[in-house]
Formats: C-alpha cells, structure tokens, sequence
C-alpha cells in the first residue's frame, strides 16, 4: 500500500469497504470488488480483471474503478461521472482540487481479452487551464501537463464535441509547443464544439467516456476488430484510475520485467520516466531503474510475488508517488527470454510452487538446443547469400577459406575462418575442427560434413544452393554473388542461411539451472542417452554434457587427418607383406587411441563399431597417388556407388586381417586401463550386415582376437558381441541374427537411405525440400525418423530379436537419436537408448524426460477414461 493509501485513513485502506452510493454508484466497482460482486473478465475487462487478481495478492495498484462492459455508457451520464470521482477520490486520499496533494483521472478501455485496436488512454482529465501552470511548477517541469492533456483534449474535441478531425489537424500542424497546442484546441473547442470544454471533472470525464466509445465505435475499431475474427458488437469496460501528481524528483512511471534476459535470475529490467504518465513516452528519454529512490528493491517484492502466482516471467506498468509503488498492470511476458524461463523454472520447483516434473515440462528440447548454441542477432538488413540445410546449429562468422591448410594456417594466428567446400572428405576434418563454422555446396545433413562438424559442436550448412568453389583462382560463386578467399561470412546452422559479411552472435552459454533441469529429467527419463564420439576429447565433453556411455564410436573417424595414410597404406598395400606390414602399423595408432578413449568413458558402456567408411573417402582422388602404380590400384578401387559397394564387413571379410587387427588392439588397450582399475563395458559392434553368414564370420574374427591378447596378456576381456542394423534385411532376419549378436544398434542414417532408396549426399538438396514444399514429406526422413517405413522395420527388428533373445540390448546410433520426436518413437518401442553426438545430448535427456511425462499422462488419461465408464 502506497504512502497516499495509507494517509487516506481506514476507508481507502480498506478496499472493501468502499462502496459507492445510490443508482449511478453501484455502477462503479472499485479494483478489488470485482469477483466478491460476481463479475469475471468479460464484464469488468482484462484490465479490471487483472486489478481484480493483484490486490487479491495483496499488492498495492493504483486507485481506481471499473465500469463494467454492459454499463460501460452510463458513465457518460454526469451524475454516474459524479460518483466516479467521488470515489476515486475516497480510494486514493486526495481530492482534485487540492493544491499541496492533487489529484487528476486517467480514462482507458479494455475488452475481455487482450486484443489490438483499443482507444487510447485519456489522461489528465480534471485539469483546468486555471491551474495547469500552478500543476506543473509542483511537478518541477514546464509542459510535463500540457504535453499530456493536448492528447485529451483532441481525441474528446473529435469523438464528443464534434469537432472534424481535418480543422484539428491542420491547426495542429502549425503548432509546435504543448502549451500552444492545447491553448489551439481549446479555442477550436470554443468555436466549432458541440458544447464548451468543461472545467469541471466530472463534465470531463463524461465527456472522455463518450470520446472513447465513439472510438471504439468506428469504422477503423471495427475493421480491426473483424481482421482479429471478434464480434463488431465486442462492448469494453471502462477503468477510470487516479492519476496522483506530485514533484518530478519522487514520481513518475515505468515498465519494468521480472528478470535479466542475460542471466536469467530475478532482477527488474526496465525504464523510468518522471512527470505525468502517458501512453508512449517519447523514446530514449527514460531513465534505469536503479535511479528510482529507493531503487529495484521496491519493485522485487511486487515482481516475485507476480511469478510465483502467475508461473511466468512477468511484466508491469507501475506508478511512483512519494517513492512509493503502485502497479497500474502486470502480465506474464509475451516471449520471455530463454534463460528466464529456465531459471524460474527450477526457482518455482525450489520454492515448492512446482513439482520437478513440472518445471521439466516447462523447458523444451527445442529451448535446450537454442540455449546450448550461439545464434545470430539479425536485425533485418543483412543480405543473404544462399540457403541451404541446417546441417549443424550454431551461428558462425569468419573469413572464407578454401581448403583445410589454410583454415589451419589462419587459424594459428587467431583468424576466425569458415571452411566453404564442394563437400569434405576425411582429409579436410583437421581444418574443420578449427574451424568457425563449415559451409558446404553439396551433401545433405547426413554428410560427412554434416557429421563431422555435429561431432565438434562446429556450425555448418550443407547443400548450398548454386555455391561453385575455384580453387584455382581462390574464389566461390553463389549465384551471381563472387566472394574471394578472406571475404567474411556468416552463417547459421539451425536455419540453414548464409550471409554477407561479419554479423553479431550471441554468446552461447545456458544458466547454471539448465543442469539442475536436465538432473531432473535424468530423474523421469527411462530411456538411455549416450553419445557418438571416436576421441577421448569428444568422450570428454559429452560426459560433461550428461552423457551415460559411448553409444557409438567410429573407428574409421580414427583415420581422418594426419591419420589417413594409415588406413590407405592397408586398402592399396601391393602386396600381403605391405599389408600385414600396414596392419601392424594400424593395429599400434588403434590401441593408442582405443586406450586414451577407454580411459575417458571409465566404468560406462562403450560401443566400438569395426571399420566402416565407404572407400571413397579414403582413397586418394584422382592424380593424387603417390606413384603410378599406387594410383592403377586405387583407380580399381573405385566404385560408382561406394556407400552400396565394398564397405563394412564386406571389406572385412576380403581383408581377412584388418578387423582381427582392430579387435586385437581394441582388448589389448581395455587389458590396459583395466589394470589401472577402470573397467568399460565393452560392446564391439559389426557394421552393414546384411547375411547372418557374414555375421557369423566377422563374430569369429572377433573371438579370436579376444583369444590372442588373453593368451599374451593373460586378461580374458569381458564384452558383448553384436551388430549395427543397417540394411532392411538385417532388420527382416533379426531373429536369425540374434544368434551371433548379444545387441543391436540400429544405424538409422543408412537404414532410411537403403529404405528409401535415397542418396543421402544428393536427395535433400534436389528432392526432400522440394517434397516437402509439396507437402509429399512433413520433414526430411535423415533429420526425422520415419515411422511408417523405416520405423515399421525397426519395430519388427525388436519385436523378433526379443521373440529368440528376449533380454537382448537395442539401441539407436544414428543422428535420429538427437532428434525429440524420433527420441520418443525409440521411447514408445521400449528401446534401452539412444545415442547422437556430443552436443545433442542435453537436448536428447530433455525428450527422453518428456516422452515419459507424455506417456504417463496418456496412461493416466486412458485410466481415468475408464473408471468414467
């Protein structure tokens, strides 16, 4: 309760007790009477409702009334008028013709929902020119009346005294000074009105009443209203408020939220204005808050009482009279910033006004993803270069670079850089891991760029349209636009647009109570998330970010780099010595490599899927061998379709030794960090299995391997055998290959391209967006499981796996497993996890949580729709 409530002594402390007197005043219904007459919204209006509720929670408003909508015109009647100030004068202390403590009205209107096209305010209703001069010397500031009251007065001269709107404006035009323009209106009042303008403040207020329904009358307020699809004859309350005057230095008005958009905590944000309150201050002339006396500490109390009823981040109009506060509106915010969501989020289920599984549902896995990325702040005028498929979120800026030394180069000096490619291959990775952001012209979000760049965390869009790179000249064309090496860029991987130039990004940083959320989730989840990583590092960070154990790691991605010539030497050895020479030469990096990652995953389970790359990304291009007879064997290693050719077990069981070597090294390294007492759960995974034959063989391979190191090390390796389900006849004979396997994982990228019949690498760009803009697919099928298709295998996969291995363990490896609706599609089939790259996990934890909340809530619908019957 404000300073002036309490000096006007019991009556207006006491809202209830204010009842107004006789015909015309039980049409006035002070703030806070509303609902104990009975009245909702529709009748006393989103504003009169929303009073109803802030001093229901005991904050202090400003003094003032309703008329409700079906009385609304009575207050155009000067008795009911009358009775209104009365009142307002009894529920704020002052009277208007007081001159140590004055007191004006402010008239608005409000419909029963928040809607556009409402009149403006009418302030400063009361004024006399006598004392208007006398107003503003107590107010400290010459015109701070006049600027207000001109705007009243000329919305009352056209809509109740009949006075064209035309003549007011051309007078009006000529008329710079506020005092000029009211002395103007005035006049043209006096000479063209219907009646005199009115020095009495009910002969005001009834006639500002009358003004604001004409408005809301009109031609215009009905076009808006019929473009929003409410009713013509929609009627308004009438709120009349007091308007309480008093020295600058102390008063004024304000807007203020709840919370800091940059961190999230409870800390008002806003602006105050000193002077007479009125509907849009002039811009840039408000003050922060922390100039109020008294500072935000007088709106905290206000603005966390708000959330706590109303659940949101919120906002508020406020009035300052004395240094005290008075709440002229609240409402939760429209679009509240994402980190104030979050952070009142886990503050409501801490302080008991939610359940954790509440607050759980209140963050998306959506909001997640945004807040785990940094993203461009356009701002409208930015040209965009190209569109193409946001391959990997995040917003990057950077100068272009054409090849992947020289992304190392740049970046060795600090250069932020932006690696634009045809497509990548293996040899580029160590240029797109230092990289800002990859920006390619072909592939599509299953690509090795695509990949590569989710794995790291690395913005990237793929499948540009029309992006020609030259080497040659060191230039790139997108469409009829020429960038050169060096040129900055900007891109974002969420939407898929490229732009010129250097944009600013927004820090990527979530709250420390997004952790505190996501725990929570890990709480009501049932399904598993783990993560694909290849690298002790990419361990590392997923294991920060909530993961549970490597779901998939590819021990091709081993070889990208300076590593390639490892696996290459292998594939085109001239000669069994050369290969077995190559294979001990692989076998030693894997077990470096296999023992650092062991290490990172510690007493979790470790997926370890043998090789499986498509030839072309390992061979050298065309003219690239490093002699004539390396570049005859590898021009017959060429396929014209190399993801369907000689790759997975397929490749094994032509190169008997290489995943004998694999497996070899793979126990050797778990021989060796077990012995410093960590022991992974070790999974080794076939790829590309097609015939249980082939499963069969490559399963042998693999006990072998486990025999030789037992027998050299004396550890026999614990581990589970099984086999990635990538081809719809692995998924058809699951129940054959639950023989020879203790686990499937299905390799969802491959399964829809084989499904499907689609190139992943080719069909987004050319086909998918054009099928989707047809309406033939709702969301690319790499991107979105398929349920029908792709899915319908994947059900009938579990369901024969169980029938023969009923315990067995099935997971998803492939990108689907970030994904929020193909996370509750693995969810719906009972599948043990997912897993996706590192730093999806967050957002892969949020919808498993809420796949199970939705499932739990259908459960409980479904029994509550049967104990009805």
């Amino acid at each position: 309760m404000s300073v002036t409530d309490r000096e006007a002594g019991p009556l207006a402390q006491s809202r209830g007790s204010v009842a107004p007197s006789g015909t015309a005043g039980r049409l006035l219904v002070p703030y806070g009477q509303g609902r104990t007459r009975g009245l909702e919204a529709d009748e006393l209006g989103a504003h009169g409702a929303a009073m109803d509720r802030l001093v229901a929670l005991g904050l202090p408003v400003v003094p003032g009334l309703t008329v409700p909508a079906g009385a609304a015109g009575s207050l155009c009647d000067p008795d009911t008028a009358r009775a209104a100030v009365d009142l307002v004068e009894q529920l704020s202390g002052r009277r208007i013709e007081d001159t140590s403590r004055p007191l004006l009205l402010r008239l608005s209107a409000s419909a029963p929902t928040e809607i556009a096209g409402l009149p403006p305010d009418l302030a400063c209703l009361g004024v006399a020119p006598a004392r208007a001069d006398d107003l503003c010397a107590l107010i400290g500031r010459a015109d701070a009346l006049y600027e207000v009251w001109a705007g009243t007065v000329r919305m009352i001269a056209e809509y109740a005294l009949a006075v064209p709107g035309a003549l007011l404006d051309d007078a009006l035009l000529d008329t710079p000074t506020p005092r000029a323009r009211v002395d103007v209106l005035l006049s043209l009042v006096a000479e063209h009105g219907s009646v005199p303008f009115p020095d009495e403040p009910a002969g005001q207020l009834a006639l500002a009443a009358r003004a604001l329904l004409a408005r809301w009358d009109s031609p215009r307020a009905r076009r808006s209203r019929r473009a929003q699809r409410l009713p013509a004859d929609l009627g308004v309350a009438l709120h009349v408020q007091a308007l309480r005057i008093g020295p600058a230095d102390h008063s004024g008005y304000g807007t203020a939220t709840s919370r800091d958009p940059e961190t999230g905590r409870l800390a008002p944000q806003g602006s105050f204005f000193r002077g007479v309150r009125r509907s849009a201050p002039p811009p840039d002339t408000g003050e922060p808050l922390d100039r109020l006396a008294g500072g935000t500490a007088l709106l905290e109390h206000s603005l966390l009482t708000l959330e706590r009823h109303l659940r949101a981040p919120v906002s508020v109009d406020f009035e300052v009279r004395d240094d005290e506060i008075s709440l002229l509106a609240a409402s939760p915010q429209l679009r509240p910033p994402l980190r104030a969501s979050v952070c009142l989020a886990t503050d409501l289920a801490r302080d008991g006004a939610l359940g954790r599984e509440q607050a759980v549902r209140r963050i998306t896995p959506a909001q997640v993803q945004e807040l785990l990325h940094p993203q461009l702040r356009l701002t409208g005028g930015e040209e965009l270069l190209a569109r193409g498929l946001p391959a990997s979120p995040g917003a990057a800026t950077g100068a272009v670079v054409l090849s992947s030394e020289r992304a190392l180069e740049l970046a060795a000096h600090g250069t932020r850089v932006v690696l634009v490619a045809g497509e990548t291959t293996p040899a580029d990775v160590p240029g797109m891991l230092v990289s800002a952001g990859v920006l390619t012209g072909s592939g599509g979000i299953a690509s090795h760029a695509a990949v590569v760049a989710r794995g790291a965390g690395t913005p990237a869009v793929c499948g540009a349209e029309g992006l020609r790179v030259d080497l040659a000249t060191g230039t790139v064309r997108i469409g009829e636009r020429l960038l050169r090496e060096g040129d900055p860029i900007s891109l974002d991987g969420r939407s898929g647009a490229v732009y010129a130039g250097t944009l600013r990004v927004s820090v990527a940083g979530p709250p420390p109570e997004l952790s505190t959320l996501l725990q929570w989730a890990d709480g009501v989840r049932r399904l598993g998330v783990r993560v694909n990583a290849d690298t002790a590092a990419e361990v590392d960070t997923a294991l920060a970010l909530g993961a549970e154990g490597v779901g998939l790691c590819r021990t091709e991605h081993q070889f990208l780099g300076e590593r390639l010539p490892l696996i290459r030497r292998v594939l085109l050895a001239a000669d069994p010595a050369a290969r077995d020479e190559a294979l001990s030469a692989l076998e030693r990096a894997q077990h470096e490599d296999f023992r650092a990652l062991l290490a990172a995953v510690g007493n979790r389970p470790v997926t370890v899927r043998l090789l499986d790359a498509p030839l072309h990304e390992f061979l050298p291009a065309p003219g690239q061998a490093l002699d004539a007879d390396e570049e005859r064997r590898a021009a017959a290693l060429r396929e014209a379709n190399p993801m369907l050719g000689l790759r997975g077990v397929r490749l094994a069981l032509l190169h008997e030794r290489l995943y004998p070597a694999q497996a070899e090294a793979l126990f050797a390294a778990w021989a060796d960090v077990a012995a410093t007492g960590v022991r992974p759960e070790l999974e080794v995974m076939i790829p590309l299995v097609s015939l249980p034959e082939e499963l069969a063989s490559a399963a042998a391979y693999v006990r072998g391997a486990a025999d030789t190191v037992a027998a050299r090390t004396g550890v026999r390796v614990p581990y589970r055998l099984g086999t990635m389900i990538e081809t719809p006849r692995a998924a058809l004979l699951a129940g054959e290959l639950t023989g020879h396997a203790e686990f499937f994982s299905f390799g969802t990228n491959d399964l829809t391209q084989l499904t499907y019949g689609f190139s992943r690498d080719d069909v987004e760009r050319q086909v998918l967006v054009t099928y989707q803009e047809r309406g033939l697919l709702t969301a690319s099928p790499f991107a979105q499981l398929d349920p029908h298709g792709v899915g319908a295998l994947i059900r009938l996969a579990a369901e024969r796996a169980r029938d023969v291995r009923p315990g067995i363990k099935l997971g998803v490896c492939g990108e689907h497993g970030g994904d929020p609706e193909s996370i509750a599609f693995c969810d719906d089939l009972g599948l043990d996890y997912v897993s996706c790259s590192a730093h999806r996990v967050p957002v892969a934890r949020m919808a498993a949580a809420h796949s199970a909340l939705g499932r739990r809530g259908d459960a409980e619908r479904r029994d509550e729709s049967g104990s009805t019957r």
